[in-house]
């Protein structure tokens, strides 16, 4: 049996309209982040989930709630978070990106916490869904070092090459992107 994981990120928010890396502060979903979320109902209408999880996080929360409240059970989880910025959440992010790729892989950001401690929570995460929902399609709603972690996780890369390929670099942004748990 494996687990099919479909990863959406959060809609836009005022603060990535900004060039904020909010990481664990609240941010509100900026108005074209509520269309997003809003249409992911109509791009994803062809598939069907289990369940949804989210991070706990309002941006993905909302997210969610605003694409599928009413036709998925929708179940918050803190192990989604975006990475703890520590003293840096809610700074430019012409500082915080540079760190995200440099020192703070592996070494945690002031007062924060590493990728690599992302990468802790989703694989405690990852187990879970192993232990509790084998053979289900699930649906998940959350941020960037989450889904870098999967791609570090799931599909063998190193953070560097998770880093490097990362979609937000292109702007390559599609209704979903598909993981297995096996």
């Amino acid at each position: 049996m494996s687990i099919q994981i479909t990863y959406f990120v959060h809609g836009t928010t005022i603060d990535n309209e900004n060039h904020i890396s909010s990481g664990w502060k609240d941010a509100e979903l900026s108005e074209l982040g509520v269309r997003q979320a809003i249409d992911l109902k109509e791009k994803t209408k062809d598939k069907k989930f289990d369940l949804v999880f989210c991070s706990d996080l309002k941006r993905a929360h909302d997210s969610a709630n605003l694409a599928w409240q009413g036709v998925y059970k929708i179940i918050p989880d803190a192990r989604l978070r975006e990475c703890n910025y520590g003293k840096l959440n809610g700074a430019s992010s012409d500082i915080v990106e540079p760190m995200q790729e440099e020192e703070c892989i592996t070494k945690p950001f002031p007062e924060g916490e590493s990728y690599e401690d992302v990468k802790a929570r989703v694989k405690n995460f990852l187990d879970f869904l192993k232990e509790t929902y084998n053979g289900k399609q699930i649906a998940i709603v959350a941020h960037k070092a989450p889904q870098l972690s999967l791609d570090v996780l799931l599909k063998g890369r190193t953070w560097k090459q998770a880093l490097a390929e990362d979609w937000r670099k292109n702007k390559a942004w599609q209704p979903g992107w598909e993981y297995q748990i096996i």
